[in-house]
Parts: C-alpha cells; sequence; structure tokens
C-alpha cells in the first residue's frame, strides 16, 4: 500500500478534501481520507503544495488531424474551415509522428482517457503503444450512401481487428449534413447488434447546418454539390437537428452529440431528459466560425456535459486545463465543481470508462495526477481553471503515467 498525501485531494464524486490523503495498492484506489488511519502501509509520499486529481477526460479529438497544426487559419466560416480541411485530408495521409507526439503532449498535461474521432483508425496502434486509453470512434461519411452495408461492413471488419484490446473501437457519424439518414440508421443498428459502446456525431456546430436542414440550402449544400455528393430528390426534413436525429435513433444516453453551439433551450432540455452526453470544445468552436459556445444555457439545461479540444488544426495543443480555462472565461457563473466534472467524471461517463476514470473512490484505477502550486488555503477548484501547464503537472507511480 502506498499512501499519497497532499495539500488537497479533489476525489470528484466528493468535495475537496483539505491535508487529505489517498492510498493505492496495485494501481487501484484503496482509500481516501483526511488525518490518520490504521492501514499498514509500505510507503508515504508527502506531495506538498499539490492537489492530486483523477487525470483529465478528453471526451472528443481529431488526432490524426495532428499533422495540420498550424495549417489551418482562424476563420469566421465553419464551412470555409471545414472545406480548407478536407482539401488537406484529400491530399496527404495521416502524420504517425505527430499523433505520436500529440498523445504524449495530452498525457503530459494531465489527460488519461480520450475520445478520439478516426476517419482512418490511424490513431489506435498509437494510443495503444501510450499510457492513454479512450475510445477511437470510427467516423462513417455519406450523405448520398442510401446503401449503406458494404461501407458499414468494412468498417465493422476493421473494428473486429482491434477487439480485445485498448483502446475501444466504436462508431460515429460524422453531421447531418454529410450522412444519410439510412447511414444513420445503419451505423445505431450495427452499434447495438455488436455492442459497440457509445456512439458519437457532431451536431448544431453551425448555423448554416441549421439552415442546410430547414430548407435544404446554404454553404453545405454547396460543398456537397462541389463534392459530387449531393442527392437531387432529397428532402430537407425542416426540422432542427436534434429531432431529426431523434427519428433516427440517436438521441440516447450511449450517444456523444459534440459541439451543440445552435442548440435552443429545448433540444437541450431534450437531450438531459435523453441522459443524451454534450460534448462542448470552446476553444475550436471560435477558432473555427462556429461560434461561441453557450456554456452557461448548456449548464442550466440539466443537459450532461463533457469537455474536449477538438483537433490540432483548431487549436494550439491538447492541454484539457487549457480547455477548463477557456471554459472558465465563458461560463463565469457556472460552479467550479461542474467545469471540473465535465474534463472528469462526465466524460469518462460519456465514453464507457464510468467505473474506472474521472474520480477517486476506492475501486478505480489509480489514474491520479499531482498538479503543482496550490496551497491549503486556496479555492483549489478554482485554482485549476486558472490555467494549469504541462510542466506543474506529474502522474502516480501506480497510476498509467
Amino acid at each position: 500500500m502506498i499512501r499519497y498525501r497532499a495539500a488537497w485531494i479533489l476525489p470528484i464524486t466528493e468535495p475537496p478534501i483539505k491535508n487529505g490523503w489517498v492510498d493505492v495498492k496495485d494501481g487501484v484506489v484503496a482509500a481516501v481520507g483526511t488525518g490518520h488511519s490504521d492501514e499498514r502501509l509500505s510507503s508515504v509520499t508527502v506531495l506538498e503544495s499539490c492537489v492530486v486529481m483523477p487525470g483529465l477526460i478528453n471526451a472528443h479529438t481529431h488526432l490524426e488531424l495532428s499533422g495540420f497544426h498550424g495549417c489551418v487559419e482562424r476563420s469566421d466560416s465553419m464551412p470555409s474551415w471545414a472545406s480548407t480541411v478536407m482539401s488537406l485530408t484529400a491530399n496527404n495521409d495521416p502524420d504517425q509522428n505527430a499523433i505520436d507526439s500529440a498523445i504524449s503532449f495530452a498525457h503530459q498535461s494531465g489527460t488519461a482517457l480520450v475520445g478520439d474521432i478516426s476517419n482512418t483508425l490511424a490513431s489506435v496502434d498509437a494510443l495503444r503503444r501510450s499510457p492513454l486509453d479512450g475510445v477511437v470512434f470510427n467516423e462513417l461519411l455519406g450523405f448520398d450512401n442510401r446503401e449503406p452495408t458494404g461501407l458499414l461492413n468494412r468498417s465493422l471488419a476493421s473494428i473486429k481487428n482491434y477487439q480485445g484490446h485498448k483502446p475501444r473501437v466504436s462508431l460515429a457519424a460524422h453531421a447531418p449534413y454529410s450522412v444519410s439518414a439510412a447511414l444513420f440508421k445503419a451505423l445505431r443498428e450495427a452499434a447495438d447488434a455488436h455492442a459497440l459502446g457509445p456512439l458519437s456525431v457532431h451536431v448544431a456546430e453551425s448555423e448554416a447546418e441549421l439552415e442546410f436542414l430547414r430548407t435544404g440550402t446554404g454553404p453545405w449544400r454547396d460543398i456537397l454539390e462541389l463534392r459530387g455528393r449531393w442527392v437531387s430528390d432529397w428532402k430537407p426534413p425542416a426540422e432542427g437537428p436534434i429531432d431529426y436525429l431523434d427519428r433516427l435513433g440517436w438521441v440516447q444516453s450511449d450517444t456523444l452529440m459534440v459541439h451543440g453551439v445552435h442548440l435552443t433551450d429545448h433540444e437541450l432540455e431534450r437531450l438531459a431528459a435523453a441522459g443524451t452526453t454534450l460534448v462542448s470544445c470552446p476553444r475550436s468552436n471560435i477558432r473555427t466560425g462556429a461560434g461561441q459556445a453557450p456554456l452557461d444555457r448548456f449548464y442550466s439545461s440539466g443537459v450532461r456535459v463533457a469537455l474536449g479540444t477538438d483537433s490540432l488544426a483548431s487549436v494550439d495543443d491538447l492541454n484539457m486545463f487549457t480547455e477548463l480555462q477557456e471554459a472558465r472565461r465563458l461560463a463565469p457563473d457556472v460552479s467550479a465543481s461542474s467545469l471540473i466534472k465535465s474534463a472528469t467524471l462526465h466524460g469518462a461517463r460519456a465514453l464507457g470508462f464510468a467505473d474506472h476514470f474521472g474520480a477517486i473512490e476506492a475501486g478505480r484505477r489509480a489514474a491520479l495526477i499531482a498538479v503543482s502550486g496550490v496551497s491549503p488555503n486556496d479555492d483549489v477548484e478554482e485554482y485549476l481553471l486558472g490555467g494549469i501547464r504541462p510542466e506543474q503537472v506529474g502522474w502516480l507511480e501506480s497510476g498509467i503515467g
């Protein structure tokens, strides 16, 4: 048994513990508390001026885009930004060295678990070599795909090759403007039939998406026509994205709805009632021209909110503490504990790791970090929202680091 004593222990499921300790045995949390106990210990490590907390959860990123860091300029139009990325990916294979570097930085800055979107599954082996765990979502596109069996079977065959090892591999649909109704339904059915776990989809990321679903016009139709993917007899559903996805079986508790910048209050309440997780990526939303994430409305609606960085094509780094800092800037009235829970427990639950990651409790994995620079007199949760640098983060020896 190893005991870690620190100025603060942040269990997530309980209030912060001042001058607390956590006991770890065989890589698993044995107990958490304050004061003294009668447990026999093999060693005690004192972490002065530190808070011990669970590793962070990046619920949405695109590791295979890591090679495009700095290649895509900030835009006022999300479709325009996406067009630039599509041009880059069409002419370049994923940069494995960049993927490895991105994973290494994420780990160094305190991330334990990722939800990664991948069209190529290029990140799977890289994550397997790394200390990180998570879910890689094999993302499928095909607005003109009315018979998705062949595409889906190829994806399932690839996924089968990775079963039984970390990371887990599941399925994702890109977005309502790039995936046919038939493909949405087929993905839902396949995930259920093969017990693949959570699904992911980008939703309400831009106003152009809402226009497309209401009228069938706008920038996304222009892009589909330019790429030869437009379906001449397609009829717009003339409804919002949540109504549309609900009819296709996607408004469920195992779905990660990503971005949601332009969801209405009613749509947010529907997601909350369904137990759906909304993953917000506030730094990326501003850079891509999607808009400013209305985090205050997200939290007041009662929907479960997780956080992600999105890709290095749209953010400067994969540091989840920087994402928390931006979340605090955008949502000054949301409690610090709620924001931190979004970057820990809510992300772990959304990705299907609720019993292992995201909190410090007996029986969970000891994937724990120590963040330096805090005093016993600080508001420790607010301190963690002020911008934590990778050099302030250290993994406890019994954890995944």
